[in-house]
């Protein structure tokens, strides 16, 4: 006896849910996965936090290297140093030294 009160929806309306859940979904979608959604931006925070812990490296690099200049400088002469770099870079030894291969 229900049954036969429930009256059949129209195309109309059959349509008109299908369009709704359709651009519902499609949104949905889009919140999850665009280029500003939900998903990227955890992917976006993670690459801030890797490109910051980079940019703490060469900081740390070009302080090193500034230091090193500053010792080989005109006003600062690290004799140590000199004679360290000239080694390295020209293979010079002194003659007391043996060297071992």
């Amino acid at each position: 006896m229900l049954l036969n009160k429930l009256k059949r929806p129209n195309t109309k309306t059959l349509v008109g849910v299908t369009v709704i859940l359709a651009v519902g979904i499609y949104f949905s979608i889009q919140f999850m996965q665009s280029k500003y959604a939900l998903f990227s931006s955890v992917q976006v925070n993670d690459d801030v936090v890797e490109l910051q812990q980079e940019l703490d490296y060469w900081n740390a690099k070009i302080k090193q290297m500034e230091n090193l200049t500053r010792r080989l400088s005109d006003n600062y002469l690290d004799l140590e140093l000199l004679d360290e770099r000239a080694r390295k870079v020209l293979g010079y030894i002194r003659e007391d030294e043996v060297i071992i291969n």
